[in-house]
């Protein structure tokens, strides 16, 4: 079941210069809530391994609130895939939502000497 982790506003700073915003401000934001999400399945220090299949299907623009829901997707022995599901809600069009990309991001849980270590 997927859950809201994240909700963002985008500011004029995040553009690029046609005026959306910028995928790697969006990537940025994947990171986060993915991380977010690991961090509340199990209270472990993780860093990012991989994303995979980041493709972006709509623009987002100045003023959209995007939202980051994830879903933790598998876990392995010392890793766990999330999945980030990221939609836009018009600022020019109050209450139209657009899909605009999905992915899955890879998080390894780490020990204090930044070695991999088991999740459970």
């Amino acid at each position: 079941m997927r859950e809201l982790s994240l909700r963002v506003t985008m500011l004029p700073r995040d553009t690029n210069a046609r005026g959306t915003i910028f995928g790697g401000v969006i990537l940025s934001h994947i990171d986060l809530a993915g991380a977010v999400a690991a961090r509340q399945h199990a209270p472990k220090n993780f860093v990012t391994k991989a994303m995979h299949e980041v493709e972006f299907i709509a623009p987002v623009y100045i003023g959209d609130v995007v939202s980051f829901y994830t879903a933790v997707v598998r876990e392995g022995k010392t890793s766990l895939a999330v999945r980030v599901e990221v939609e836009a809600e018009r600022f020019s069009e109050p209450g139209l939502r657009v899909r605009v990309t999905e992915a899955e991001v890879v998080y390894v849980s780490i020990d204090e000497n930044g070695k991999a270590t088991p999740i459970r």
